[in-house]
């Protein structure tokens, strides 16, 4: 199993940057992929971007351009490094991890961002 401990969230004004972490533990040798969805109030959780072993990134695309996420293995790690933010970013983003061959998933606890006008 895995545990995941995110960090990075807060208030930001709009135009700015901030940069999300998840970091990993447990049987991190057997994670598939990790991925950043976040969610609005009174909206549907959207993916943001996942990442899988072989470094392959996917974006939404109204996001592609302003968000970048990348993996430190080394520290079994996943960063969001948002740009240019909007207050419509405004949200909780988690961060989850498709773990062993039936790629079951665990999620964060969530970390709140709010982008100002």
């Amino acid at each position: 199993q895995v545990q995941l401990v995110e960090s990075g969230g807060g208030l930001v004004q709009a135009g700015g940057s901030l940069r999300l972490s998840c970091a990993a533990s447990g049987s991190i040798f057997s994670i598939k992929a990790m991925t950043w969805y976040r969610q609005a109030p009174g909206k549907q959780r959207e993916l943001v971007a996942t990442i899988t072993g072989g470094d392959t990134t996917n974006y939404a695309d109204s996001l592609k351009g302003r968000f970048t996420i990348s993996r430190d293995n080394a520290k079994n790690t996943v960063t969001l490094q948002m740009n240019s933010l909007k207050p419509e970013d405004t949200a909780v983003y988690y961060c989850m991890v498709n773990w062993g061959t039936s790629w079951r998933e665990y999620w964060g606890q969530g970390t709140q961002v709010t982008v100002s006008s």
